[in-house]
């Protein structure tokens, strides 16, 4: 039940509030001045406050103004027994949300109430629903590998500081999840994260894109446009696939993070900007710089911090975390019930090559995930996991395999390594053209002859 607090240095207005709110089942708390009240705000937990506005020791109007300042979801209603408009239309610019006049009317008291604290309720459900939308959309880092350990280690070290960020690392490896770990650990964290993708931008429309554009500066400039750097003012501005950003485009980029300022096309005020850039490419931007395709300067820039985010081949002992996170995630999102994944399923997951990374890997349990039965076993990642590729080829090589599946640290040497060759061979033409052999048959000269002599039928050579 809600919590009320009454403040009023008037003992009978107090009783009777009393009386009234808690035949409603409400908790009620009362002092009979503001400097009282406050401190109860500070330590108790209240839903609601009734303060009257002429008071002797202090008046209700600083009592709003000063509780508004430490908790401004904590509704105010102002009472007063000298109410004028002028009075009302104070309060309500200090936050109270309503003004009741005395003598009260005890239904408009009690449909105050009521809605205030429907208000305040509303308010506070807002706020978890808005943690949990930014939650959902930061999702955790996840491994522990040392590399993916360094990189926790060095977004809780530099995200606290102004310092440009470059994250480098492969498509889908998971660039634009660090830049977002950035943002929601640094002290602009209620600000913006305004992204940019410059790889999907055409290279004419990427000025506009990042600085804005002026009424009438080109042929479809019909109204005013505001660009992203001043969008993410106050926050973090994330340059996605900076190497792909135009060259004309670089220099202004450069412009902007040099003086924090920034001119619209087509426009000539310089606008001031307060924006922290973190950028992330899949290029090697070295090698851009030498092909002339990338400006040393503007590299120097934003490269304070290097952060490089491997690919998923290169911590593959982080694969069944990420799979068994997917794999729930994902089944929480159909409505299902969590499968399975078997110990051989992921080392079959582990030996694949990956080169989509991390959101190859979340394609991939959502595909098996939706293909499987009650459990992802090893035989549905070799079905399913890509059937245009020969399977286990990526796996024969690790384990020291042929394509065929023989383990080859099992002989003790070459002669050993063919006559099981051979033998294998044999009961696979046998049984693909269904001759009548024994698959148990251990004397491999009569299934050497007999696989001969229907060989010499077709008229090949005998070796």
């Amino acid at each position: 039940m809600s919590t009320i607090l009454i403040i009023d240095d008037e003992r009978a207005i107090r009783s009777s509030l009393r009386d009234i709110l808690e035949y409603e089942d409400y908790t009620i708390l009362d002092v009979d001045n503001g400097r009282d009240g406050l401190d109860i705000l500070k330590k108790e937990k209240i839903d609601l406050v009734l303060c009257d506005i002429k008071m002797n020791t202090m008046d209700g109007m600083e009592v709003l103004a000063d509780a508004h300042q430490s908790s401004p979801d904590i509704p105010f209603i102002m009472i007063s027994g000298h109410g004028t408009i002028e009075t009302a239309v104070e309060a309500a610019k200090k936050g109270a949300f309503d003004f009741l006049e005395k003598p009260l009317d005890l239904n408009r008291l009690l449909i105050t109430v009521r809605n205030a604290l429907d208000k305040s309720s509303l308010v506070t459900e807002t706020k978890v629903l808005k943690r949990k939308v930014s939650s959902s959309k930061t999702k955790d880092i996840l491994g522990e590998s040392g590399a993916i350990k360094r990189i926790k280690e060095t977004i809780d070290r530099v995200a606290p500081t102004e310092a440009r960020v470059l994250i480098t690392g492969a498509n889908g490896s998971g660039k634009e999840l660090v830049a977002r770990w950035l943002h929601e650990k640094s002290n602009r964290a209620q600000g913006p994260l305004i992204e940019v993708n410059c790889a999907a931008i055409p290279s004419e429309l990427i000025e506009s894109e990042l600085f804005g554009h002026e009424k009438g500066s080109f042929t479809s400039a019909i109204k005013q446009r505001i660009g992203k750097f001043e969008q993410a003012s106050g926050g973090t501005l994330f340059l996605d696939e900076i190497g792909d950003m135009s060259l004309s485009a670089q220099a202004k980029v450069l412009r902007a993070l040099q003086e924090h300022k920034i001119t619209r096309v087509g426009g000539d005020k310089e606008i001031d900007v307060n924006v922290r850039v973190v950028a992330a490419t899949n290029k090697d931007l070295l090698k851009e710089i030498e092909d002339g395709n990338f400006r040393m300067d503007l590299y120097h820039r934003l490269s304070v911090i290097l952060i490089h985010v491997p690919a998923l081949v290169d911590r593959v002992d982080d694969i069944p975390l990420l799979s068994t996170n997917f794999c729930e995630e994902i089944c929480m999102e159909y409505g299902i019930p969590v499968k399975d994944i078997t110990t051989a399923a992921m080392k079959e997951l582990s030996h694949l090559p990956w080169t989509g990374n991390i959101r190859e890997l979340r394609n991939m349990i959502e595909r098996l995930i939706i293909l499987s039965d009650k459990s992802i076993t090893d035989k549905d990642v070799i079905a399913f996991a890509n059937p245009s590729r020969e399977p286990l080829n990526s796996v024969a090589h690790e384990k020291g395999t042929t394509n065929y599946g023989l383990d080859m640290d099992s002989f003790d040497s070459f002669q050993d390594y063919k006559d099981h060759a051979e033998k294998e061979f044999i009961k696979y033409k046998l049984e693909k053209n269904n001759w009548n052999v024994s698959k148990t048959a251990d004397d491999l000269d009569i299934q050497r002859s007999h696989l001969y002599s229907k060989i010499e039928k077709f008229g090949l050579k005998r070796d």
